[in-house]
């Protein structure tokens, strides 16, 4: 553990409560894809395996089970209840993520640690959270019109993944024989998808107008 790793911990944590706090207190999901909150669980489901087989840390188990609990409910509350899904915008989000799953699990097959059960869920976890977002960016680009809590949930889901490289770039430092290419190659990919997010959210910061993304 270090002050990145922590600090990217963290951020992700407090992307996942904007995000109930949008759902749970103004029972809205507008602006929010679907079909990256059910990729979201999916990669938490297939990375969180070994949740119940091995011990690392009581925080390690403490930030599994959160990170599990909260996706599914996520999902279930813009499916299942009777006012959120209401304000779903079926129509807009209508990338076909499904596409995404296949490659990545194959991939996963070839390109993994080792080939084992765990092992290669992990991989596909790894691979399926570097694209993840993609849903929610192009239905963001579809309406154009971003509410905060929406612009502030996905740029700290970009800033999280900004302070893992960080934490990689840390631990390659100081710990000898660190080298996890998967991790690292996945991590950046999935960074650089939020690059034209965040060039535009810090433009309307700047300028003090509402954040818009080009059609």
């Amino acid at each position: 553990m270090n002050v990145f790793r922590l600090a990217g911990d963290m951020t992700h944590l407090l992307s996942v409560i904007v995000l109930l706090l949008k759902i749970h207190t103004i029972k809205s999901c507008a602006g929010i894809s679907l079909k990256t909150q059910e990729l979201f669980a999916l990669v938490f489901a297939s990375r969180y395996l070994d949740i119940f087989t091995d011990f690392i840390s009581l925080y390690n188990t403490i930030m599994k089970l959160i990170f599990l609990g909260t996706s599914f409910s996520i999902v279930w509350y813009m499916r299942r209840h009777k006012i959120v899904r209401r304000s779903y915008d079926k129509e807009q989000d209508t990338f076909r993520h499904y596409f995404l799953i296949l490659p990545c699990f194959v991939l996963a097959l070839f390109i993994n640690e080792k080939f084992t059960f765990k092992e290669v869920m992990w991989a596909f976890s790894l691979y399926l959270e570097a694209v993840a977002i993609l849903p929610q960016l192009v239905l963001l680009q579809r309406t154009r019109n971003i509410d905060n809590l929406t612009g502030q949930y996905v740029l700290l889901l970009g800033a999280y993944r900004a302070l893992y490289i960080l934490n990689w770039i840390y631990r390659y430092i100081t710990e000898p024989n660190y080298v996890h290419w998967i991790t690292w190659i996945s991590g950046t990919v999935q960074t650089l998808l939020y690059a034209d997010f965040f060039y535009y959210y810090f433009n309307s910061w700047k300028n003090n107008v509402k954040l818009q993304l080009p059609a």
